[in-house]
């Protein structure tokens, strides 16, 4: 396995590490997107709603899937 490989896993898994935290955080959905959204846009990221409620879709296939 190639070392740019083993970064990028490392930081996808670091970033649907945080989004699970996230979620699953004692907040409201909305205020919780939210804060997922600003920390995406300050990072040069930026997720319409759509996009955004699709990547909260996978998190949680993912999650109910694994457990």
């Amino acid at each position: 396995m190639k070392p740019i490989h083993v970064v990028c896993a490392v930081i996808g898994g670091a970033v649907a590490g945080a989004a699970v935290g996230l979620l699953f955080a004692p907040a409201k959905g909305t205020d919780t997107r939210t804060k997922i959204a600003d920390v995406l846009r300050s990072k040069g990221i930026v997720l319409k709603k759509s996009k955004m409620d699709e990547l909260v879709d996978e998190i949680e296939e993912q999650l109910d899937t694994n457990l």
